[in-house]
């Protein structure tokens, strides 16, 4: 029974429950970061460290935290994170960093992350608050590369940087679609996912 309740915790964020698609949570950032696939693979690996050591840190603090400034501790813990979080991809990834720009810091703001820490770290243990972390970062990171990998394919041509539509489908007058790397069409193409999650889970569809 525990095991399957720590498999539940860490698979139905990825879509019974996802963050983005199904609680339509930290779609900001998918809006914002998703023109490239390789921000917004960065943007995933840094909310799920964030989302999954402030889940256990919330988590093993829960019983002396006072109610009336939980969520200034909250802040403070996550905020301490994230800036960890920056400085280590300024120092290894510093052209990826430039591109995300602000959007790491607000991390902090993320209403995942805040909905987990609320929700499920204050009211459960460490390890499945950490497993909590981690499906819940997963879940929201899926959406985002989905999304930056139609986006940058059809805009640019390219995946991860690189030219994967051959040049001579250009020569044969193919053209990339600008409209593709703007943010209104991040927004498109979640609502398309959403309405295709929909659409194969009936119980999520509203009467």
């Amino acid at each position: 029974m525990k095991l399957n309740n720590s498999l539940q915790t860490l698979v139905n964020p990825l879509s019974k429950d996802n963050p983005v698609i199904v609680q339509v949570l930290g779609i900001c950032s998918a809006l914002a970061v998703t023109a490239k696939l390789q921000p917004a693979v960065v943007m995933t690996i840094s909310v799920i460290a964030v989302l999954a050591f402030a889940n256990v840190i919330i988590s093993l603090l829960r019983k002396t935290i006072p109610t009336s400034i939980r969520i200034i501790v909250q802040l403070v813990v996550v905020a301490s994170l994230v800036i960890i979080v920056d400085q280590i991809l300024k120092a290894y990834t510093y052209d990826v960093s430039k591109q995300l720009s602000v959007f790491i810091g607000l991390i902090i703001t993320n209403c995942i992350i805040m909905g987990r820490l609320e929700a499920f770290a204050l009211n459960n243990r460490p390890w499945p608050a950490f497993l909590d972390g981690v499906g819940n970062g997963l879940g929201y990171g899926i959406i985002l590369i989905i999304v930056a990998f139609f986006r940058e394919l059809f805009g640019s041509g390219t995946l991860w940087g690189y030219q994967v539509i051959p040049q001579w489908w250009y020569d044969a007058g193919y053209q990339n679609n600008g409209m593709m790397i703007l943010p209104p069409m991040a927004l498109i193409t979640v609502a398309c996912i959403i309405w295709v999650h929909r659409a194969k889970n009936k119980d999520l569809q509203e009467n």
